[in-house]
């Protein structure tokens, strides 16, 4: 099922699955659960990011190629880092490139993310995916200059500006994915292709993030695991292409769909 949450057009917000025609059925359920789909039409004003996430835990250096493109050795577990809740953007609602804290590098970057359902701790690789309540595609927006020189040796800063993690379009769940780690996943600026590549070249899979995260730490229901991204990245073409105003940046997943944003400069 694609599961859209949206702004009706009353002032509510609801969840729905949409069908290959477009109409879009209110559904019962939550992320801890099943889902049920009714026969209730919904008038749809605007799709938002499909959950509201906890947290946001996120995974650098994850597709070997993306690895070697930025010279960094292959990492021995998941390198990690975090985003804050606030850095969330809806489907079509604007990347703001930072001006207040100005940065003049802010890239892309193509994710396949992971909403866990059923909370867990310590959870065996085997089960891992039981915990899983859906896939969206998503944009970890890195603002490279604060990320790697003004930062302090931290991602987070430069990770974690207001609108810097559009997600969506929607949350399919686990029985129209099948192997997480099998999907094209790619990003476009405008109609340019930047990033086009497999997650089967993750370093560490969907059920070994989900093993390692769960290590000693509950993961909640609504956590949002960010799994990496392929090579393709802005800061690593010659010369460099980041974000602009004007851009509009298209994250596509194989059987999830698109989720593109325009850029916009910051309103200070």
């Amino acid at each position: 099922m694609k599961i859209i949450r949206y702004l009706g057009s009353e002032g509510e917000v609801g969840y729905a699955a949409k069908n290959v025609d477009g109409v879009c059925h209110k559904v019962r359920g939550e992320l801890g659960g099943s889902w049920t789909a009714t026969d209730e039409k919904v008038d749809v004003r605007k799709i938002l990011a499909p959950v509201n996430p906890s947290v946001l835990l996120c995974i650098g250096l994850n597709y070997r190629l993306h690895a070697e493109e930025g010279g960094a050795e292959i990492p021995e577990r998941p390198v990690l880092f975090m985003k804050a809740p606030s850095s969330v953007q809806n489907p079509g609602d604007p990347i703001e490139i930072p001006r207040h804290l100005a940065s003049t590098e802010v890239d892309y970057e193509c994710e396949l993310a992971v909403v866990i359902g059923k909370s867990g701790k310590n959870i065996r690789r085997q089960d891992a995916l039981e915990h899983v309540a859906g896939y969206m595609c998503a944009n970890d927006v890195s603002a490279r200059d604060w990320q790697l020189r003004y930062g302090g040796g931290q991602w987070c800063r430069g990770k974690t500006f207001d609108t810097f993690c559009p997600l969506g379009p929607c949350m399919v769940t686990p029985d129209e994915i099948g192997d997480p780690n099998d999907l094209q996943i790619r990003t476009l600026i405008g109609s340019e292709t930047m990033q086009d590549w497999n997650t089967n070249d993750m370093i560490f899979d969907v059920p070994t993030l989900i093993e390692f995260l769960s290590g000693s730490t509950t993961l909640t229901t609504g956590t949002v695991i960010m799994t990496g991204t392929p090579q393709g990245v802005g800061m690593a073409r010659k010369p460099p292409r980041f974000l602009a105003p004007g851009d509009t940046v298209t994250v596509e997943i194989e059987k999830i769909g698109r989720l593109s944003n325009p850029v916009v400069n910051e309103k200070i």
